[in-house]
């Protein structure tokens, strides 16, 4: 039996981001000139509740969520979160253009067996028709998302244990890549129609996208994150793990912190970045990245717009999703333009309220 992923908007929709280090939550509406970003907020995370992008206690999660729905306001009730890993798996299947939907529905699940490799009574299933295949005009193509039941479960129980009813589960690549109309004014007037990555780096896992002309052709995940630089921060300064990513955030360090800690991170960094480029031009036969754009908490490092702009040599940007949105008065507009790059994710799921599928 299918179950949705992706359910019919009513209301609005607050984004949560459950990462390992911390949750963050986004509630957008729309007024008559675009988005209103009416309220933001961030809770850190307990050590140990999220392991490899997996909720190992959902109440405390539950309780982390609970506080950013305060937060927020009590007023909103719904939510949206996303799922992401090694156990998401997303493909584009060609299926016959004159099936309907439950048509559709009935035979994906059928092939299901062969294309997804978990028993199906143990994963989430999900498809949606996207356009009429080029080859074949008697094929239409079909993405088709799939996602450990049990790690679409325990998100839905740890926002309901926050406080909220949960309205969509998404996939984490699919809700970054929404993000990107949101921070396309800040690439040059071309990029439109160009290859654009986006890398979003937390605190264990980065995920590498990249959309071509406003579709989303390639993600993947790799283990690494803004953790290392904190852990090298530990190491060298005999420092606890709070101590030293308050001194991180705050650049409190030594002077020859640039030396010891920062300048074998950047390294690490852009030989990240540089073979998940690698990879993806490989894997889809494209010549090149035309831009790119960082996000996540270690977009604030110091130093990593001007070294990507200079190592990689592609024209890099600094993610805003909110640089042209209004924002509510509520909202302190100086902290939010130091910590916007961290809600990609949480930006993405936010706009669930605006549209019925991924993107």
């Amino acid at each position: 039996m299918l179950k949705n992923l992706w359910k019919k908007k009513t209301s609005l929709v607050v984004g949560i981001d459950i990462g390992s280090h911390s949750a963050k939550a986004v509630l957008i509406n729309q007024g008559t000139e675009g988005y209103v970003l009416e309220a933001i907020a961030t809770e850190l995370m307990p050590r140990g509740a999220i392991i490899d992008r997996e909720i190992q206690d959902i109440e405390a999660v539950g309780k982390v969520i609970a506080k950013l729905r305060n937060k927020i306001t009590a007023s909103a009730t719904q939510a949206a979160a996303a799922v992401s890993g090694q156990t998401v798996i997303t493909k584009v299947i060609y299926m016959d253009v004159s099936l309907n939907e439950q048509e559709l529905a009935s035979q994906i699940e059928i092939e299901a067996d062969s294309l997804i490799p978990y028993p199906l009574d143990e994963v989430s299933l999900d498809f949606e028709p996207l356009d009429v295949n080029e080859s074949d005009p008697t094929k239409i193509n079909v993405l088709l998302s799939a996602a450990r039941t049990e790690s679409v479960e325990a998100r839905v129980s740890a926002l309901e244990a926050g406080g909220f009813t949960t309205k969509v589960v998404d996939v984490e690549s699919y809700a970054v890549s929404r993000s990107y109309d949101l921070v396309l004014p800040l690439l040059p007037d071309d990029a439109v129609d160009k290859t654009v990555a986006i890398v979003d780096i937390g605190a264990m896992m980065t995920l590498f996208s990249v959309t071509h002309a406003g579709e989303h052709l390639y993600s993947r995940d790799q283990m690494f994150g803004g953790e290392q630089y904190t852990r090298s921060i530990v190491s060298y300064y005999n420092k606890s793990f709070e101590e030293a990513e308050a001194a991180k955030v705050s650049r409190d360090l030594p002077p020859n912190y640039t030396f010891e800690v920062l300048a074998p991170f950047h390294t690490v960094l852009v030989q990240q970045i540089r073979r998940a480029i690698q990879m993806f031009l490989t894997s889809s036969g494209k010549d090149k990245i035309d831009y790119l754009v960082i996000s996540g908490g270690c977009a604030q490092v110091e130093g990593i717009h001007e070294l990507l702009n200079e190592e990689l040599g592609i024209h890099t940007v600094i993610a805003n999703p909110f640089s042209h949105m209004a924002v509510s008065s509520s909202i302190n507009e100086q902290e939010l333009n130091q910590t916007a790059s961290q809600y990609m994710v949480a930006a993405g799921l936010a706009l669930r309220s605006f549209s019925t599928w991924h993107i």
